[in-house]
């Protein structure tokens, strides 16, 4: 499977990165739709987000059906929020994983680290209000 990726730019990174939790939107394969928020997501690189999966039930189901997922930042004091949509892919083991469950073991070895999710990055949007709402940025 090839994976256009697109870069998400610096200022989206920086909103996503303030905020704690991060809502995750799924769908099953009928488009039912699914939001949940997560504690642990991260930026790793422009291209790619990580995500662990510590108690998802619906939004694991749906990833493994339709992996397509989208995520929003919101920054009310710089006005800004941004949309990124991609694609994900569920590791349990190798490396990728041992480095999520440590970093998921590191704030509290209570939480089960079931999976790390890596999302690509293939779309970033403007989802601030005002004339360039839904605007696709890249």
């Amino acid at each position: 499977m090839v994976i256009d990726m697109v870069k998400m730019p610096p200022e989206v990174q920086e909103v996503i990165n303030k905020q704690s939790p991060v809502p995750v939107a799924t769908a099953d394969p009928d488009g039912k739709p699914n939001v949940i928020f997560v504690g642990f997501l991260r930026i790793v690189d422009d291209e790619t987000i990580q995500i662990a999966d510590n108690f998802f039930d619906k939004t694991a189901a749906n990833m493994e059906a339709n992996p397509q997922v989208s995520i929003v930042g919101y920054d009310g004091e710089a006005k800004k929020s941004f949309q990124v949509k991609g694609r994900v892919e569920i590791v349990t083991k190798g490396p990728v994983y041992e480095d999520v469950k440590a970093w998921v073991y590191a704030k509290s070895k209570a939480l089960p680290a079931k999976a790390a999710v890596v999302m690509h990055v293939e779309e970033v949007y403007d989802a601030m209000y005002g004339p360039d709402a839904g605007k696709r940025i890249t």
